[in-house]
């Protein structure tokens, strides 16, 4: 095995955290639309403002999807009609995007940018979340990403010479 310089090493990880970011802003963007879709069905006032803070949020593990609920939640509250089942299309549509964001928007989007395969980005951050909690549910996807790169890197093969 040919060993890499630390130039070359720490440009694979540049690479790899910056390709992460693309994948947790791609995944942001998909659950602020969703969102945004799902408000303006339900016909909650100030829908597109909840959407973009939803998608804003996402990039916080765990806590902001559920920060991301408090605003709809107060306005469809404090709309000042009984509507107690849209309140609860509200709840409905949080556990729908929170289920597909991590079941399978999540992984998809890291594995389509990372090559972090998908089985990793669905138990990565629950493991580490149990061995570190919560910085193990932070730091679990920047690192696979990191951790995949340098196992997928190709070889690098000394450059060949032709003869005369």
């Amino acid at each position: 095995m040919v060993q890499r310089s630390m130039q070359e090493q720490l440009g694979t990880a540049g690479r790899a955290l910056a390709n992460w970011w693309r994948a947790a802003t791609l995944d942001a963007l998909i659950v602020g639309v969703l969102w945004l879709i799902g408000l303006e069905l339900i016909c909650v006032p100030l829908a597109p403002m909840w959407a973009l803070l939803g998608a804003m949020l996402q990039i916080i593990p765990v806590y902001g999807s559920m920060l991301a609920l408090v605003g709809p939640v107060l306005s469809v509250f404090f709309k000042g009609s009984d509507d107690w089942w849209r309140l609860g299309l509200v709840l409905g549509l949080y556990g729908l995007i929170v289920a597909l964001e991590g079941l399978v928007i999540a992984p998809y989007v890291l594995h389509r940018t990372t090559k972090v395969p998908w089985w990793a980005a669905l138990l990565g951050p629950i493991v580490m979340g149990f061995i570190i909690p919560f910085w193990g549910v932070l730091l679990a996807p920047p690192m696979l990403a990191v951790i995949f790169a340098f196992r997928k890197q190709p070889e690098v093969k000394p450059p060949q010479v032709s003869g005369p």
